[in-house]
């Protein structure tokens, strides 16, 4: 086996190390003078992940991976036998409470209680409607419900499963335009404005797609040396989907 320098062989394997990095910043993509090569990816104008708000048991379980729900649409119940018990006690001692304060105040009427008495059984009644009103609240977590109308992109649970309180349960992404996120090089930052016009190249559909900006962040990235634009296709269109990537050009860079 031929001698190799120490020297020789650490810059061997130097530039095994940096040349692919080298050549991922100096690929057409990744340009930084460019606008045509500014990658992009679409998101969803609202997107969140719903989570139980109680423990307890998965009973009705609606939604399905990729399902299309409307706004308040019921995705999931959980058993809450319990809860709608606990319902119903409070809402008798609240009963109870008010028999009790009319029963007081008619005493008082005849001097046969103090004001003070008045008072406590008052403080009583209004002790009782804040537990009903909890209880009331407790109950209303039994229900899953879409906040708004969208996509469900994921399910966390199963039918019948036991949760603790604050487990997700599904994600679900809005419905109509998409939002666009990419990162420009900052140089370029005092020709942009809000509302201005692009072009987006998404490489699932092989389509380009008008859209303007919608906000451009306040902050560079001082390693990067870029800034976060967010924007918004113009219009909906049925074959995109959150998820897809491209690139972005703005027209005037093209002039």
């Amino acid at each position: 086996m031929p001698y190799i320098p120490e020297r020789s062989l650490l810059a061997v394997v130097l530039s095994l190390l940096i040349t692919p990095a080298l050549a991922d910043d100096l690929s057409p993509a990744a340009g930084s003078d460019d606008p045509g090569t500014i990658r992009v990816l679409l998101v969803a104008g609202l997107e969140t992940t719903l989570s139980s708000q109680m423990a307890g048991t998965l009973g009705e379980f609606k939604a399905a991976l990729g399902q299309a729900v409307a706004k308040d649409a019921v995705l999931a119940r959980f058993d809450c036998a319990e809860a709608q018990a606990r319902t119903r006690v409070a809402t008798a001692e609240l009963a109870m409470a008010r028999q009790n304060l009319e029963a007081k105040r008619n005493l008082r009427k005849l001097d046969a209680v103090g004001d003070l008495e008045v008072a406590v059984a008052n403080t009583e009644v209004q002790k009782a409607d804040g537990a009903r009103a909890l209880a009331q609240a407790q109950s209303g977590y039994c229900v899953v419900q879409a906040p708004f109308a969208g996509r469900v992109a994921k399910v966390h649970a199963k039918p019948f499963q036991t949760v603790p309180a604050g487990t997700p349960l599904f994600d679900l992404v809005s419905d109509g335009a998409l939002k666009v996120r990419l990162n420009v090089p900052s140089n370029l930052l005092p020709k942009l404005q809000a509302n201005q016009a692009l072009d987006v190249d998404i490489l699932e559909t092989g389509k380009r797609y008008p859209a303007h900006v919608s906000a451009i962040n306040a902050r560079v990235d001082a390693v990067a040396q870029t800034v976060e634009l967010e924007a918004r296709l113009d219009a909906a269109h049925p074959e995109l989907i959150a998820g897809m990537s491209g690139t972005a050009r703005f027209p005037s860079a093209d002039e």
